[in-house]
């Protein structure tokens, strides 16, 4: 974990028969660039293996009288070059140190290929921000919030970024920053998709643009940038220009009339970005950060008309396809996709809106391209503010904590293969001998292509053994994969990180040794990346009965059980906790879509796609704490019964964290009793939550809502949609009002009753 990978299984069979009696899926969750003090940096390129371009790495078996070495992935021998001649088993290369199982490679400002064997390389420029701002913004508080949060970014951004600045309304307009004489703006109909040529053309008469797409080896070509630096420029230079520029913001004048939405031109926008970052940085890692205060309304990317008459659409509408605007803006959105993951080029979406803007159309184009989605109620909420600060966040070194147009590929030796992967990545489509022939999600390749990435993104891999029933085991029982992630790292530098890991093969089919190589809370995470990405194209209630199955299955086979006796299974410790993981992901916002719009829904997923291991558990079950008069404070049951009205919880579900005072407390409370000396271990009581709440607030990215509730307030359901009903108006515990937990109206099934349905499936015949 150390490095950044969880696998469902430590331990796995061989033989593709015995895999797949094992119900779920060999995985891993992996996060590239994870942070850790032990990775060498190392300054000269990497070695490579002349067979399959694999690294150099602690699993070769090396000769150092031949000065050979081993490939562990397609076994064939290769030479040492000639500045490795003093190797020995004294004087080892750091690539061939046990510990240093992941390498990072310094290239400087050149950008390596994966095939090939000599590297075309190219210069680097800075990280390219354009900022697509929009101005239909309902009130002036809600413009100065947003200026000050534009300008606080720029403090933010390091001397030497490239910046570019567009507005949108009804209209929208490239401004012309590299002039600090004569401000200047070019403006483009709201109505229409400008194309890169159309751009070009508009600002370069008879300047054609090459559009030939690049190809994989190939150099990449970086065409004339003179009309371009007038709109895109250093921020040391043009920063007093930038900030005047924002200070001089003012609403679009297009007039609105009675019972209409004002007319917003988000896609149109978003293409002239796109456009204008294809024709001058093409290649080179850029953001393009869209903020938004509304729905698109006319042009391409449209999500509702004008009129307020109509309603936005809802999750009823999709799924009768009955929205008139959906699927044309989806795909407007969708075909951008692999001309901004061929360029280097990330979409970001921040959001200051109680409305809806659209994100749901643009889901696939943010998360392909590995952008980032900020929600928030407005642009004045600590909410925002908090998290668009955090966005950049810089490291020990003094750079952003980014990573800009990376790769990543997978290696892996020739007894399995990866099948796929699900997260912020699109495919490239690349085959080799590690590729599956099923795919679990984005496969059919063994390299995706991610625009931006940061030090917390994490992928899920998917593996499909292929070994014979009896084959022989290899040497010393195990399966390497190597990872390998090329990316331009903010200072410039183009860098490659190169992870191999062994992976342990079974010798034994015995499920009680098997079980204890379950990682349950990989698993989880795993499960539900397949289900949402399932959830994305398929009915709820078909994804519902493929998580149902393998949980039944599971069960079946690593429970100890009688035919037919549900009260006689006994289920291993190791599997424990995985039937309460998969209950709460059925009842969890990323496949239950009532009470959440499209775009709240496609956030969710998003999150839920890029975040850690330890971070989708918390998604999937949140964590709940009581503080009690009764001792210090302590995990509980995410269960109705641990509402009690002399206790305070404390709920970190990552999207929301909640402090919900018992009925008692908030009498209390409200009659002041924390103000008086004789008290004070109550106002201790109070502060308590108060400041646990503020820590998880402060670590986490993006930051979560938070919310002071009582108990039978309206707020409270924060806390009772995410609780086990074990108490309900058709059960028979305790009354209203009493010491017996709090009473829950609901027609949902508790955690109790699934685990009885569990069982009574899992040992029948």
């Amino acid at each position: 974990e150390k490095e950044g990978v969880r696998w469902s299984w430590n331990l796995y069979p061989q033989s593709r028969l015995e895999g797949t009696r094992m119900v779920i899926p060999l995985g891993c969750l992996l996060t590239p660039l994870k942070e850790w003090a032990s990775v060498p940096l190392l300054t000269y390129e990497p070695i490579r293996c002349k067979t399959c371009a694999a690294i150099l790495n602690p699993f070769c078996e090396v000769d150092y009288r031949s000065k050979l070495w081993v490939c562990p992935f397609c076994t064939a021998r290769n030479t040492f070059p000639q500045h490795y001649a003093d190797i020995s088993e004294n004087n080892l290369p750091a690539e061939l140190y046990s510990q240093y199982t992941t390498v990072e490679y310094k290239l400087g400002a050149v950008a390596p290929q994966f095939q090939g064997q000599q590297p075309m390389r190219t210069l680097a420029p800075p990280p390219i921000f354009v900022y697509v701002v929009d101005v239909c913004l309902p009130t002036e508080g809600e413009t100065e919030a947003l200026k000050d949060a534009l300008t606080m970014s720029f403090n933010l951004l390091p001397e030497n970024a490239q910046v570019a600045f567009i507005t949108f309304g009804t209209t929208v307009q490239l401004h012309e920053i590299g002039n600090a004489d004569c401000s200047k703006t070019w403006v483009f109909r709201g109505t229409k998709e400008v194309t890169t040529q159309q751009l070009v053309e508009f600002l370069s008469p008879g300047k054609p643009l090459n559009q030939q797409p690049l190809q994989q080896g190939q150099p990449e070509t970086v065409p004339d940038l003179p009309d371009a630096r007038r709109f895109i420029g250093t921020l040391s230079e043009i920063e007093f220009t930038l900030t005047s520029l924002v200070d001089d913001l003012q609403p679009d004048p297009w007039p609105v009339p009675p019972n209409h939405r004002p007319l917003r031109a988000t896609g149109a926008a978003v293409s002239v970005a796109v456009a204008l970052l294809e024709s001058a940085y093409r290649g080179f890692g850029g953001r393009i950060m869209t903020f938004l205060a509304g729905p698109c309304t006319q042009g391409p990317g449209q999500t509702v008309s004008d009129d307020l008459g109509e309603s936005l659409r809802l999750h009823n509408d999709l799924k009768a396809d009955t929205a008139p605007y959906f699927a044309k803006s989806k795909r407007f959105y969708d075909f951008m996709v692999p001309r901004c993951v061929a360029n280097g080029h990330t979409v970001d979406a921040f959001v200051g809106s109680l409305d809806q803007v659209g994100v749901a159309e643009m889901k696939s184009l943010i998360q392909g391209t590995g952008g980032v989605v900020l929600f928030g109620d407005s642009f004045t909420s600590n909410q925002f503010k908090g998290s668009f600060h955090k966005l950049f966040s810089t490291g020990k070194d003094g750079h952003l904590r980014m990573a800009f147009n990376a790769a990543m590929e997978v290696r892996t030796t020739p007894d399995w293969k990866v099948a796929g992967c699900i997260g912020p990545c699109v495919s490239r489509n690349k085959k080799s001998t590690s590729v599956s022939e099923s795919e679990l999600g984005i496969g059919g390749t063994c390299q995706w292509g991610m625009s931006a990435m940061d030090y917390n993104t994490t992928f899920a891999l998917y593996f499909d053994t292929v070994g014979q029933q009896g084959q022989p085991l290899p040497r010393g029982g195990y399966r390497y994969m190597q990872v390998i992630t090329r990316y331009q790292h903010p200072s410039g530098e183009y860098r490659l990180r190169a992870t191999t890991l062994p992976h342990k093969i079974s010798e034994t089919v015995n499920p009680n040794d098997l079980a204890q190589a379950f990682d349950q809370e990989a698993s989880a995470v795993l499960m539900a990346r397949i289900a949402v990405f399932k959830a994305d194209t398929e009915h709820l209630f078909d994804v519902l009965r493929w998580l149902d199955r393998h949980l039944i299955r599971l069960v079946a086979k690593f429970a100890e059980y009688q035919n037919n006796e549900p009260s006689t299974l006994r289920l291993n410790p190791a599997f424990a906790l995985f039937p309460q993981f998969c209950y709460h992901l059925r009842r969890s916002e990323f496949l239950q879509v009532f009470n959440s719009s499209p775009d709240e829904t496609a956030n969710f997923r998003i999150m839920l796609d890029r975040q850690t291991c330890s971070n989708c558990v918390l998604m999937i079950q949140p964590t709940l704490h009581c503080y009690s008069m009764k001792g210090p404070p302590q995990a509980v049951l995410l269960d109705s019964q641990s509402v009690q009205p002399d206790v305070i919880l404390l709920l970190d579900s990552f999207f929301e964290v909640c402090i919900h005072h018992g009925e008692t407390i908030a009498a209390w409370r409200k009659a002041k009793y924390q103000d008086q000396p004789e008290y004070e271990y109550f106002r201790q009581l109070l502060e308590a939550p108060k400041t646990d709440a503020a820590n998880i607030i402060k670590d986490r990215f993006p930051v979560p809502r938070l919310t002071d509730c009582d108990q039978r307030g309206s707020q409270a359901r924060i806390l009772l949609n995410k609780i086990n009903p074990s108490t309900t108006h058709n059960t028979n515990g305790p009354q209203y009002g009493q010491q017996g937990g709090e009473l829950m109206y609901t027609d949902d099934a508790s955690l109790q009753t699934f685990m009885e349905h569990l069982k009574k499936l899992a040992v029948q015949n």
